[in-house]
């Protein structure tokens, strides 16, 4: 057996195993037992917050009280900004514990 042969044999007997795995389609995980996965979706719950319509409860007005008088517009405004500041108060104190978290 030649030098030239014996150093050329393993390139390509590589190359030829590279193209004979890379051929089927178990290099990308399928196969013929591979089962789809069929079940169901998972159930997402969406919670919608109201802010306007909690603070207008809170308030006992209406939204015709709001367009029709700018005294009641300016506290119920207020008070829309207060509870937004709240919120995002409590948001912001919650994300620091998740980011800092001890223990």
């Amino acid at each position: 057996m030649s030098r030239a042969f014996a150093i050329c044999l393993p390139n390509v007997y590589l190359r030829a195993l590279y193209f004979q795995t890379m051929g089927n389609l178990h290099s990308l995980g399928i196969n013929g037992f591979t089962k789809l996965n069929d079940s169901a979706p998972k159930t997402e719950w969406v919670i919608v917050h109201e802010p306007l319509k909690r603070v207008l409860r809170f308030t006992g007005r209406s939204i015709d009280d709001v367009v029709n008088s700018p005294i009641v517009k300016n506290e119920v405004l207020g008070y829309f900004k207060l509870q937004k500041f709240i919120t995002r108060g409590m948001e912001i104190v919650e994300l620091e514990n998740q980011w800092n978290a001890v223990g």
